[in-house]
């Protein structure tokens, strides 16, 4: 069964063939790479995905480059979460709407409709996931230094 490694914290100037390259010496392994890029400029957004042949390789991958640099980065690999059903967002999201006379359109003008209340989650839920606590320290701080700077 394949793996797909998900593979982030790429430079945006990253060219398909760069990223290609990286995965060179484990070509034997890999069954397909792909970099996602921009539609519009088509630069890289940032992340790319390795699938890999197995669940051992994929570990042994995720070893050998998390934390690799690339053109000034630092590489992110880490086994990518399974992609959700397209289908069935798609009903639920359109589940409310098969009545809806006007082809679709919304009604701008009258919106009756309360917005939704939210409430604020426990305390113990609102704890950051521990694998980006040191980078939300970071950004934290650098937040902060903005702020009182202007």
């Amino acid at each position: 069964m394949s793996v797909r490694l998900y593979i982030g914290n790429l430079p945006r100037e990253l060219e398909r063939e760069e990223f290609e390259a990286v995965f060179a010496e484990d070509v034997d392994n890999i069954v397909s790479v792909k970099l996602i890029a921009d539609r519009k400029t088509g630069k890289c957004r940032g992340f790319g995905f390795v699938t890999v042949k197995t669940d051992e390789i994929a570990d042994t991958l995720v070893s050998k480059y998390n934390g690799q640099a690339l053109q000034d980065a630092t590489l992110k690999v880490e086994k990518a979460m399974p992609r959700a059903k397209e289908n069935e967002g798609a009903a639920t999201n359109n589940s409310g709407n098969s009545n809806r006379k006007g082809g679709g359109k919304r009604n701008s003008g009258g919106n009756n409709r309360k917005p939704a209340s939210y409430s604020s989650p426990a305390p113990e839920s609102t704890q950051p996931d521990p694998r980006w606590a040191s980078d939300l320290a970071k950004l934290k701080e650098m937040l902060a230094a903005q702020t009182t700077a202007s």
